[in-house]
């Protein structure tokens, strides 16, 4: 232990040597006023944006039409415009050099931030490919300093020297150097695994020779494969030993498995109800008091969306082991029923034949499937009926169709005069009994 200590202070020492002595090289006339141009190169830069970035935002609030991935982009590069600008004069300045100077050392540092502004900009530019912000940001940054030791000379000392700094446990030994060349790699590799999915998820969601169930099911494992294999490749890729890590997720995941029955219950879940396609994305549903149509299938829950614009996230389970009315699985078609009751002295041929009629005036009930009327009893102060009727489109909507209906129902009694009739209680008074009128006595 105290002899990897003593390498690595050597080690360091000669690191800091090589530093002071370029920094040494930095005064000489010759960089000091390649220093100058740059600064001046920098603080033109610097007023250039405060100049031309906000007419450039404004610009682009005009853009109206233009698709959104067009306009992140334009916002990218107006947030880079310092950076451009900067690129753009310190070549300028290089060129010039060259032009005036035939010897290197007159350009060699303008040369060389040039180089370095100029690979960090197009690291910055492609960044935006990696959607999630943290891990954007150590690509990004894990780049710039990868790409300024890199022209500066200092990778390989750099490396030697991360790599001192370490810890051992047994044979596993972990660095500096190890941690950042799997985050980097690991970025890269999930940036790639990133734009493949999306790439074929939207081409499996085109093909409309599979089953929407289908399609997500499709989709969720490629994702699954693709991140799963984009996550062991990069810790492969840097040297860590997979045989530890699986026997170490055996372990984690026995003991979770007790803990998370509900969780690892909705997931089996989920995939059955992709598997048997019961119900599939678009699919209208009745669960207890829950009516609406699927919105999307996730791993835990189903998302369905109510006619007044809530959402209820249901979890898998409920719908394996529950009872649900899937409207729209088999067929589009789908059967009403409204009851109703006529007075005993309204002919019934001609009540039936009236509530037919009025049922086919509404537009969303079927013509080709014709509504019928039955009598269904005699009640105490009515005759009573249901109307049958049917629609191919559940997602519409059912109160709103019955209630077209039911008020179709209402104009057509109400042109033949069929009456409605309602409960009627009649007061007999019995020979010898008197009314009294006043408050009643205690």
């Amino acid at each position: 232990m105290e002899s990897e200590f003593q390498s690595f202070l050597e080690l360091f020492g000669s690191t800091f040597g090589m530093l002071q002595r370029q920094a040494q090289n930095l005064l000489l006339p010759t960089r000091l006023y390649q220093i100058g141009i740059l600064v001046g190169c920098f603080a033109l830069a610097w007023g250039l944006k405060r100049l031309y970035g906000p007419k450039l935002y404004d610009w682009m609030r005009t853009r109206e039409g233009w698709p959104k991935w067009r306009l992140r982009w334009m916002l990218t590069v107006q947030r880079r415009l310092h950076l451009i600008f900067f690129v753009g004069l310190a070549w300028g300045a290089t060129w010039i050099m060259r032009a005036v100077h035939t010897f290197p050392s007159r350009s060699y540092l303008l040369a060389l931030i040039a180089t370095i502004a100029t690979a960090w900009l197009l690291v910055s530019l492609g960044a935006r490919l990696v959607n999630n912000l943290f891990l954007r940001r150590i690509v990004t940054y894990g780049l710039w300093v990868y790409i300024t030791l890199y022209y500066t000379g200092l990778l390989e000392q750099t490396a030697v020297l991360l790599d001192g700094l370490a810890i051992s446990f047994g044979a596993f030994r972990l660095s500096v150097l190890t941690v950042l060349k799997a985050l980097i790699i690991t970025g890269i590799l999930f940036t790639a695994a990133r734009m493949v999915s999306m790439t074929a998820s939207g081409r499996i969601r085109q093909n409309q020779d599979i089953s929407p169930s289908m399609q997500v099911l499709a989709i969720k494992a490629l994702q699954i494969s693709l991140y799963g294999a984009a996550f062991f490749l990069g810790l492969k890729a840097v040297g860590f030993d997979l045989t530890g890590l699986a026997v170490l997720s055996g372990a984690i995941g026995l003991g979770l498995g007790f803990g998370l029955q509900k969780v690892v219950s909705n997931l089996v879940s989920g995939v059955i109800i992709l598997l048997d396609k019961s119900i599939k994305p678009g699919d209208v549903i009745s669960l207890g008091d829950t009516f609406g149509w699927i919105e999307a299938l996730t791993a835990r829950y189903v998302s369905v969306v109510t006619r007044d614009g809530k959402e209820y996230l249901i979890p898998n389970e409920d719908l394996i082991t529950g009872q649900v009315v899937n409207w729209s699985h088999s067929n589009e078609f789908v059967r009403l029923d409204i009851f109703f009751g006529t007075a005993y002295g309204d002919d019934p041929h001609l009540v039936r034949k009236i509530a037919v009629e009025a049922a086919l005036a509404v537009d969303r009930v079927l013509k080709d499937k014709s509504p019928v009327c039955h009598i269904v009893g005699f009640g105490d102060s009515s005759v009573d009926y249901v109307l049958r009727f049917w629609i191919r489109d559940p997602t519409g909507g059912l109160t709103n169709i019955r209630g077209n209906v039911y008020l179709a129902l209402w104009d057509a009694f109400k042109a033949h005069h069929i009456s409605i009739p309602f409960p009627q209680r009649e007061v007999m008074l019995l020979e010898g009994s008197q009314m009294r009128s006043g408050p009643l006595p205690d």
